[in-house]
């Protein structure tokens, strides 16, 4: 077998197909590696070395690919930027994340010359794919280099951005190791290998989410590594899914709960058109999956379905389908070398099937909140970092998560958790997407409010209202069900399924501190 690692597959195998672009054009290791070259040569004559960052707002492609691995390969950190941000958005992350060079796509040009202008980077330092005023095309970074590989060459980094859904994102950074990038860190070998990856072995990836997401970044960088061809997807679709898997005979795939429903939501001879058969795992994570959805899943698929709990910061959880079906709801057991606990307010740990606060180690590895030291610290008891997931451990050490702890509503004293509102809602055959939130009351502090995007079809009013009430009233707790309905067009989501609650949630706390 021959060795893995971008660069010595390249060498083995130079027409090996390291990617199948959005436009199904076929990318060999050894193009895919003398561009990551030419673009490392190119920075490293910028004056670019180990520990400077760079800023990508590139849509899924080569160039994406290139540029991460060109940064991979001469010690740069590589900060993927969201395209759904605006530009002072946008330049805060080159500012923040002390930025040498950014690279992005003409299909967001408004955005990235508005970004530029407020950065205060040099124009030699903005490069283009396609036409973008006051900006070079990045095919001329490093065009009139040697042909060879770039002089300085050690492992760089992904610096990637918590979501920000409140407040300031930051960058999550970590110390850079020194190592050959020509080897395969372990930790990959050892991620892939809880899923039932190996190198080669006739696997291929497909991936349907925007790479600017760590998990989604981390599935087709190791893919690439390991020798397997990432099909690569521009904006996600169900029926283009199935296509795609069975046209590339796809093993595994990395997804969230949001497009499990919408596969389900198709016409069953749309279902039924497509063969599947080649998927090996199919690995969700990112947003709770509602225990209705998944077990639909399972009968279509069959046990390849495969679910985690992870962190940009390390750490992490994961179960596969038999123990789910034996532990259903469950986000797993530990990952081997990782540490999980659930700890009280006072930072005890609590015992089995008590609620808490849930905390995170992974192995050795550590991390810092770019620029703020506070933030680092205050999500950190000792060596463990929390989410703010609030949660539970079984007697098994098999995770429960209940919601997040920001997200928690307190109505009367007593602890109500959204997402089992959510996950009640969201399979009933009138509802596309659900949110449940806490707004005002005067006497209980707050009650539960559930914003509903209607499905294909389906009015939104008073009649839809009352029968979701009373499905609730039936799966729920008196003081569970939602007090009033409100609908949505369509609600706020990022392209890999987190919902951004605080966006629907402001305007009922106009004015007012919320009670938590």
């Amino acid at each position: 077998m021959s060795d893995i690692g971008l660069w010595k597959i390249a060498e083995q195998q130079p027409n090996r197909t390291a990617v199948i672009t959005p436009d199904g054009r076929a990318v060999s290791y050894a193009e895919l590696a003398a561009a990551a070259d030419r673009y490392g040569r190119g920075l490293q004559s910028m004056g670019l070395e180990p520990g400077d960052s760079i800023v990508l707002m590139l849509p899924n492609g080569e160039d994406l690919l290139a540029a991460y691995f060109a940064a991979l390969q001469c010690g740069l950190y590589a900060v993927t930027v969201n395209w759904h941000l605006v530009g002072a958005e946008v330049a805060y992350m080159i500012e923040d994340s002390g930025a040498k060079a950014f690279m992005a796509h003409e299909r967001f040009a408004e955005v990235a010359v508005d970004a530029a202008a407020r950065s205060g980077l040099p124009a030699s330092a903005y490069f283009a794919v396609g036409e973008i005023p006051g900006f070079q095309a990045l095919s001329r970074l490093g065009a009139q280099e040697p042909s060879k590989r770039p002089e300085v060459r050690t492992t760089g980094s992904p610096m990637l951005y918590t979501s920000g859904t409140t407040g300031r994102p930051k960058g999550v950074r970590r110390p850079l190791t020194g190592a050959d990038p020509d080897e395969v860190p372990a930790a990959a070998k050892w991620f892939f290998g809880i899923f039932g990856l190996q190198p080669f072995d006739d696997h291929v990836h497909l991936c349907g989410s925007p790479l600017y997401h760590t998990a989604v970044l981390n599935f087709v960088s190791h893919s690439v590594q390991f020798g397997h061809t990432a099909v690569l997807m521009d904006r996600w679709d169900p029926a283009e899914m199935l296509r795609l898997i069975e046209l590339h005979h796809v093993t595994h795939t990395h997804m969230v709960p949001t497009q499990f429903h919408r596969l389900l939501a198709l016409p069953p001879e749309d279902r039924a058109r497509h063969d599947v058969s080649s998927l090996r795992a199919a690995i969700h994570g990112a947003a709770p999956c509602p225990p209705e959805v998944k077990r639909a899943m399972l009968e279509w698929w069959g046990p390849v379905v495969v679910e985690y709990y992870a962190a940009t910061e390390g750490g992490g959880t994961s179960i596969t389908a038999p123990e789910w079906l034996d532990k259903p709801g469950s986000v797993g057991k530990a990952w081997p070398g990782s540490t999980v606990k659930v700890l009280g307010d006072d930072g005890a740990e609590l015992p089995a099937g008590e609620i808490g606060t849930v905390y995170m180690r992974m192995g050795g590895s550590s991390f810092e909140y770019h620029r703020d030291a506070q933030k680092t610290k205050q999500a950190r008891v000792g060596d463990l970092f929390t989410m703010g997931d609030v949660g539970y451990l079984d007697g098994d050490g098999y995770l429960y998560l209940c919601d997040r702890k920001s997200d928690m509503i307190i109505s009367g004293g007593v602890n109500i958790y959204p997402a089992e509102i959510e996950n009640v809602l969201s399979v009933h055959p009138r509802v596309a997407d659900v949110a449940v939130f806490g707004v005002p009351h005067a006497d209980w502090g707050e009650e539960v409010k559930a914003v509903v995007q209607p499905a294909d079809g389906v009015e939104p009013g008073e009649e839809l209202a009352a029968d979701l009430i009373a499905f609730a009233r039936d799966r729920l707790a008196k003081f569970k069900i939602p007090r009033s309905i409100d609908f949505a067009a369509e609600l706020p989501r990022d392209p890999n399924g987190k919902l951004y609650k605080r966006k629907l949630r402001e305007p009922y706390w106009t004015d007012r501190d919320r009670a938590i």
